[in-house]
């Protein structure tokens, strides 16, 4: 996981998705500035800006920073503070939506103890690159005990650190060495772990 630069709103956004969701608010008399009421399923407008994200984010996803297939049907927008526990208005406001794999959507659910990408510091999070292993940087334990802890609970909510994720991290490192993979292909589909090849003098 690695800091993200948030995008600007498209021109399109307002008209797919902000008005139509404040609509179906309105229309159900629900106020902008609460949460919906339990058991309420919101319209899926963000549905209609998701070509939007993955392109404006360049398909990577903003928790595990690797590049999604779009042709596996994995994109999926987050929303960083839950449907279920934000004010109304922010379930189709674009800078509540992340970029994510479904996976990570999931696991990161209405969970509100995950750092995010947009805020976080960098150089959180460190990784071996023969394993594959994520961990927090140790220095960050003695200049700000509680972000270490935030970003510890980060890494297991999300299971960065699970077997098949640095095996996959590992596995990419590996193609660049060996020489499968250049590294602008490295950079593109796999930028956590060119910064940390990059951190460790290894590119």
């Amino acid at each position: 996981m690695i800091p993200v630069q948030p995008q600007p709103e498209p021109n399109s956004f307002d008209q797919k998705v902000r008005k139509p969701g404040q609509a179906w608010l309105n229309k159900n008399s629900f106020p902008l500035d609460r949460p919906l009421p339990k058991k309420s399923k919101p319209e899926p407008f963000w549905t209609e800006c998701l070509d939007d994200l993955y392109y404006g984010y360049n398909g990577i996803c903003a928790y595990l920073a690797i590049y999604i297939e779009k042709a596996t049907g994995a994109v999926s927008a987050d929303h960083f503070v839950a449907k279920s526990t934000s004010k109304a208005c922010l379930i189709y406001e674009w800078g509540n939506y992340r970029l994510a794999c479904l996976r990570m959507n999931t696991l990161k659910n209405k969970f509100d103890d995950v750092l995010d990408p947009f805020t976080m510091a960098d150089n959180v999070f460190h990784l071996e690159l023969i394993s594959g292993h994520i961990y927090v940087n140790p220095a960050i334990a003695i200049t700000d005990k509680k972000l270490f802890d935030e970003a510890k609970n980060t890494r297991d909510r999300l299971r960065l650190d699970n077997g098949e994720n640095c095996e996959m991290r590992r596995k990419h490192f590996e193609y660049y060495v060996t020489g499968r993979i250049s590294e602008y292909h490295l950079r593109e589909t796999s930028p956590f772990v060119w910064r940390e090849a990059q951190r460790q003098n290894l590119l």
